[in-house]
């Protein structure tokens, strides 16, 4: 397996752009979520990007797959913890909308390149 330069994946520049975002909204967020869904939602955030950049210096795509596949759990960890705070009126429906619209495309983003990753097994 050739490893991957994580920066040129665009799954991983699409889940930096995501940890932005997420940095912004929260700052609506009320100060006593600090601890709580601010807290969950920027490393939630920070995970995709992470694992995806961890798993690039993994020697075989089988332990790359690894951490794609936990850098998509945390992809839907996220989408869970908006859902809950647009149930809290932390964020606006138009806000909402365009965040769950993101995460559902990187997740598609993901898991094609699992599938990608799949075949090279």
């Amino acid at each position: 397996m050739k490893r991957h330069n994580f920066k040129n994946l665009k799954i991983w520049q699409e889940s930096m752009t995501l940890v932005s975002e997420t940095y912004e909204i929260v700052t609506k967020f009320p100060e006593f979520e600090r601890f709580g869904l601010v807290s969950q939602l920027t490393r939630c955030a920070v995970s995709i990007p992470s694992n995806i950049a961890e798993g690039s210096s993994k020697s075989s795509n089988k332990h790359f797959k690894t951490f794609i596949e936990t850098s998509l759990g945390s992809a839907f960890e996220w989408q869970t913890q908006i859902i809950i705070a647009q149930n809290r009126n932390y964020i606006n429906k138009e806000d909402f909308i365009n965040l769950e619209s993101k995460i559902l495309q990187l997740q598609k983003m993901i898991s094609k390149f699992l599938s990608h990753l799949d075949s090279d097994i």
